[in-house]
């Protein structure tokens, strides 16, 4: 029965699928770095959009064409809650926070975390949200 709280190491392929010139492998991406770019993926996948997956992703995409104010930035942070949670079995959350940016038209996301299973400080992962045609 493994114990709660050993090390880990994450590990995920590189979405460029360029080659390393050394051993001539995919690139990859290890433990924080890995589950930054998960998290990313996870909020920029519609549900339905992956094969054999259909419930995999958040619903922010559709909530980027509701009125830019802070009533849809709360609709925003509790999909990306919710997502994470049921998704990314690796991280506990912090705190999310999205705000509204009225100039750009944008919301500016922060997600605090910490990783299950590796003795790192709380990471943030920051990233801006635009509705795209």
């Amino acid at each position: 029965m493994p114990l709660e709280g050993v090390s880990k190491s994450f590990k995920d392929i590189s979405a460029t699928f360029k080659v390393n010139p050394i051993n001539r492998d995919l690139i990859t991406l290890k433990n924080i770095n890995a589950i930054s770019r998960s998290l990313r993926n996870l909020i920029n996948t519609v549900p339905g959009e992956r094969p054999f997956n259909p419930v995999l992703g958040c619903n922010v995409r559709y909530l980027l064409f509701e009125p830019h104010d802070n009533i849809t930035a709360k609709a925003i942070k509790s999909e990306i809650i919710n997502t994470i949670g049921n998704f990314e079995p690796r991280v506990n959350i912090i705190n999310v926070s999205v705000e509204p940016d009225p100039n750009e038209l944008t919301y500016k996301v922060g997600i605090q975390f910490t990783v299950v299973g590796l003795p790192a400080p709380a990471q943030e992962l920051s990233f801006s949200l635009e509705s795209t045609r």
